[in-house]
């Protein structure tokens, strides 16, 4: 079963180039541009993962965090932080509001991915089975 994720991002090319990747990794993507629209979108799509900026417009990414740990229907699904902050100081912060990853940009493509995989261990199962049985 293909894993769903939902990728909350407002700059166009990092967005596009997130969906990208997952999607070549045999992941279904929700692209959103907006934070304040990510709770709703989420429970609408029912992502095993959602991957969030954290500097984001309207909204920050630690408060989007915050919302979706506060709902009951979402709380369980990991989230992965990425962002241009790099210190210890904001990777503690950023985990602490209940990131289960994260990811600096510029980010690595080969770390994204062992990332997201990390975090749905099953899919990546899943996708060497299917590369081996094809």
């Amino acid at each position: 079963m293909t894993k769903r994720v939902v990728v909350v991002e407002d700059n166009e090319l990092n967005l596009k180039l997130f969906c990208d990747l997952l999607r070549v990794h045999g992941f279904e993507t929700e692209p959103v541009r907006d934070a304040r629209e990510a709770v709703a979108r989420a429970r609408a799509f029912v992502p095993d993962l959602i991957i969030t900026d954290i500097q984001l417009p309207h909204m920050s990414g630690l408060e989007l965090i915050g919302r979706l740990k506060l709902d009951a229907k979402l709380r369980h699904i990991p989230i992965m932080a990425v962002t241009a902050y790099v210190g210890r100081e904001d990777e503690e912060r950023i985990r602490a509001a209940g990131a289960n990853a994260y990811v600096t940009k510029p980010i690595s493509v080969v770390r994204f991915v062992e990332e997201v995989r990390a975090l749905l261990p099953r899919q990546a199962e899943e996708t060497a089975d299917a590369a081996l049985a094809g």
